[in-house]
């Protein structure tokens, strides 16, 4: 009985999401189009629909946990990346973060107008280069207003247990903006999959952790990086194995 809920939830949830997504979005497309503040208030109302309708029908609610280890100002926000939850969720903590995104999803009929025009941060992960000059050029502009930037270090979503390693992206910015950085781990994953349609009720834990601060050298910063994010992800989705870099090899 207890699966066939679960299943229910989740069928109905695909449904209603699918038409948050892609009705509404549809109908307001011209806000993209309209000063910054509006279409920031738009995707925000859309976000918090997914969150409302991620706990009304499935059961998923979040807590926060660190949030005065975010230090006001511009940083930069290094994430696990579990699921669509976590960037959801962050935009709306931060309001107007430069999220730092594959350039595929910018492609995505109606929804890349909203990630292009809302000053979200594309990169081309097969530009080498040429590309990561781009990144470090509109994040520095991103600093200078104020903002947060947000990267996923391992650049794609990884399942909670899962070993992938950390991407060169977020020690360039780290070096190159001179600003620190603040760790977060999550287990959006169990609540919300990589792969699959399942949802399953439960609390998102998001943990900020004490910063990391700006000087360190690259192999310091990435060192720190990886064990705070992936120790205290692994504590979060209940993994007994204790990350060491080793693992990462």
């Amino acid at each position: 009985m207890k699966k066939l809920v679960q299943w229910t939830r989740s069928i109905l949830f695909s449904f209603v999401f699918a038409f948050w997504s892609l009705v509404p979005t549809a109908l307001v497309v011209w806000v993209a189009f309209l000063p910054l503040p509006v279409l920031l208030k738009t995707i925000r109302f859309w976000q918090w629909g997914v969150m409302f309708l991620a706990r009304f029908i499935v059961g998923i609610k979040y807590k926060v946990v660190g949030w005065e280890n975010v230090p006001k100002g511009a940083c930069i926000i290094a994430s696990k990346h579990q699921s669509a939850y976590e960037t959801c969720l962050l935009h709306i903590l931060f309001g107007d973060p430069a999220i730092v995104l594959k350039k595929e999803l910018t492609r995505i009929p109606i929804w890349g107008w909203y990630a292009k025009y809302s000053g979200l941060i594309p990169i081309d992960r097969k530009g080498g280069v040429k590309s990561l000059s781009i990144m470090k050029k509109a994040c520095d502009d991103a600093v200078k207003a104020g903002r947060k930037i947000v990267i996923f270090p391992q650049g794609t979503r990884v399942a909670p247990g899962v070993k992938k390693p950390y991407k060169v992206g977020v020690v360039a910015l780290y070096q190159d903006l001179d600003i620190p950085v603040v760790p977060v781990a999550l287990n959006s994953g169990l609540f919300w999959p990589k792969k699959g349609w399942l949802k399953y009720p439960g609390t998102v834990t998001i943990a900020f952790l004490p910063p990391i601060p700006a000087g360190l050298s690259r192999s310091q910063m990435m060192r720190r990086l990886e064990h705070d994010v992936e120790t205290e992800s692994a504590r979060l989705a209940g993994i007994s194995v204790p990350y060491t870099n080793d693992q990462m090899k």
